[in-house]
């Protein structure tokens, strides 16, 4: 089947992948390496030292990690079953809203108004009491299931009416835009009791440990990338067990699907709930590391940028989306450091358009695709005279 937005045919789950499994296998043994390698280059060598990794690379490559975990969060209902959120960005969010509520309520009287109860910007608001959905946050097992539960509530609740109603393709699409948009108005808001544009910032500890210390920083990135690799691993089995050849089935052909008896609402429900819980995961890994959350990762045009993540890396290849979010971000910190800032949108646009054009498969789909095809044989011409106009009956 073809894909009208990546504009190449997409890849099929064959029924031997061994190569594709020890591929997956060292990529997750490659993030594991940096896992334990960047934290040892950065507190054991001296830093004068060649290989010494600065603390604020640290915090950069885990922002990366973060993005990556995202991305691959988008490529498994995008890739392997056919919905195109361009509304993921509001589970990533919603998921550091929820780390940032625990942090702020870990600040206490270290705050500028020294209140024990009250965020700073409640207090400069006049608020007299604490909203009852921030009770619990002073917790961080409650908070680590507001991770969970926010986003995956909101994508269960969101998928249930689409999906029944069979809401497919672009109408989808911009239907997911569009909760983004109405949850980053409402965030906008100072009576909403999330900081308004501020957002939430200032963090001071993280299970009382100093979040802009180097350890805390480099512990963060080990935990992140574990998660990452986790989360690759479980991708992986999913889209290759029963249920995953399913999502395929459905991606390619949801009527003949349906026709078979399947369940089709179900299996995209159940995938776009658990895509949520990834992405809600991954907001609150980055919210620590980064140090602030606003509404600003509400924006829709944030969701098309992890959306090009995926296409530019590769869909439906697992590793492409991580792949891709690395190289884009990557891209993205070195034009917008400099002189170019002014002109990274275009040259994403351009990496999209030409991807799009001379790499349909993405990277890592192209790489697959010219490695499985360099060893056949070519198709011998057919000889003229044999296939050529049927000889005059006699």
């Amino acid at each position: 089947m073809t894909s009208r937005f990546a504009g190449g045919p997409l890849p099929t789950l064959p029924r031997k992948r061994g190569r594709e499994g020890r591929g997956v296998a060292a990529f997750i043994l490659v993030i594991l390496a940096l896992a334990v390698a960047v934290p040892i280059f950065n507190l054991a060598l001296p830093p004068e030292s060649l290989f010494h990794v600065p603390t604020y690379l640290v915090a950069l490559w885990g922002k990366y990690a973060c993005y990556a975990l995202l991305a691959l969060s988008i490529d498994l209902i995008w890739g392997y079953c056919g919905i195109l959120s361009l509304g993921h960005g509001a589970f990533f969010a919603l998921g550091g809203y929820a780390m940032g509520m625990y942090l702020m309520r870990q600040i206490g009287t270290r705050g500028v108004y020294a209140n024990p109860v009250l965020p700073d910007f409640m207090v400069f608001l006049n608020w007299d009491h604490l909203p009852f959905y921030w009770w619990g946050f002073n917790s961080f097992a409650y908070a680590a299931v507001m991770v969970l539960l926010v986003p995956g509530l909101l994508a269960f609740v969101f998928g249930w009416f689409a999906f029944r109603s069979r809401v497919t393709g672009v109408y989808l699409s911009i239907i997911t835009q569009a909760l983004t948009f109405a949850l980053m108005l409402g965030f906008f808001r100072n009576n909403l009791g999330f900081g308004g544009n501020n957002g939430l910032t200032d963090f001071k500890d993280l299970l009382g440990f100093n979040v802009q210390a180097a350890d805390t920083r480099n512990a963060l990135f080990t935990i992140t990338c574990v998660v990452l690799a986790v989360a690759l691993a479980m991708c992986r089995a999913i889209v290759t067990s029963k249920f995953g050849k399913v999502l395929v089935a459905i991606r390619d052909a949801e009527s003949r699907t349906r026709f078979l008896g399947y369940r089709v609402e179900s299996y995209k429900l159940l995938v776009f709930t658990l895509s949520a819980c990834m992405a809600g995961v991954a907001g609150a890994l980055y919210v620590p590391q980064v140090g602030i959350i606003n509404p600003s990762e509400f924006a829709p045009a944030n969701s098309i940028e992890e959306v090009i993540w995926v296409a530019v890396g590769g869909r439906g290849t697992l590793t492409g989306a991580i792949l891709g979010a690395v190289v884009v971000n990557y891209g993205k910190t070195y034009f917008t450091s400099g002189a170019l800032a002014p002109y990274w949108l275009f040259v994403l646009g351009g990496l999209f358009v030409g991807v799009t054009l001379l790499m349909p498969r993405g990277i890592v789909g192209t790489i697959q695709h010219l490695w499985a095809n360099r060893r056949k044989p070519e198709t011998p011409d057919p000889d003229p005279e044999r296939v050529g106009a049927p000889a005059p009956a006699e």
